[in-house]
């Protein structure tokens, strides 16, 4: 157990350590490339701010107008019929745009069924399993300028589908239910 406690806090140092010791032994300046690194990377900030924080409002008047649950609503009966607690669903689709947005809605759940409830449990899981997928798209794509998702969106989504069975599933294996 000491040799996780000292790997957890020494690792990163040591990263660091070792990829500023390959920059000297290569003969690179070091720094300036660290500068250069940190000046490409706020531009690229700059550059997709207005579709992050798009993202960012949108999550915002979905949720406080009471669309994710008109949407959780209507999904309710195939969700039943699937055995996905229909409280999954907003935080699912949700997770697709912001995990800031999904995980306010994490601590909803929790507040009303319990970190320890089966849809406590699944709804962690499946924030913990899936990605941000239009914010990741958005982020890298539009980084490197790349115009045309082709089939990024489509397999995402099926991959967020499959996130959502396989946390119910994990979760009932973990609570029992």
């Amino acid at each position: 157990m000491q040799v996780l406690d000292f790997l957890s806090v020494s690792i990163i140092p040591i990263l660091i350590f070792c990829i500023v010791l390959d920059g000297i032994m290569s003969k690179r300046p070091v720094f300036e490339d660290f500068t250069s690194g940190a000046k490409d990377g706020l531009q690229i900030i700059i550059e997709i701010a207005p579709t992050i924080i798009g993202l960012l409002v949108a999550i915002g008047v979905l949720r406080t107008s009471g669309t994710l649950d008109l949407i959780a609503d209507f999904f309710s009966p195939l969700a039943d019929f699937l055995h996905i607690p229909s409280q999954l669903i907003p935080v699912s689709l949700v997770k697709m745009f912001s995990a800031s947005g999904a995980n306010g809605l994490l601590f909803d759940l929790f507040k009303e069924y319990g970190t320890d409830s089966f849809i406590g449990v699944s709804a962690s899981v499946l924030l913990s399993c899936t990605e941000t997928l239009f914010y990741t798209i958005s982020l890298y794509f539009m980084s490197v300028g790349i115009k045309d998702s082709r089939w990024t969106i489509p397999v995402g989504i099926v991959i967020a589908i499959i996130s959502l069975f396989v946390s119910v599933w994990i979760a009932n294996a973990v609570v029992g239910l």
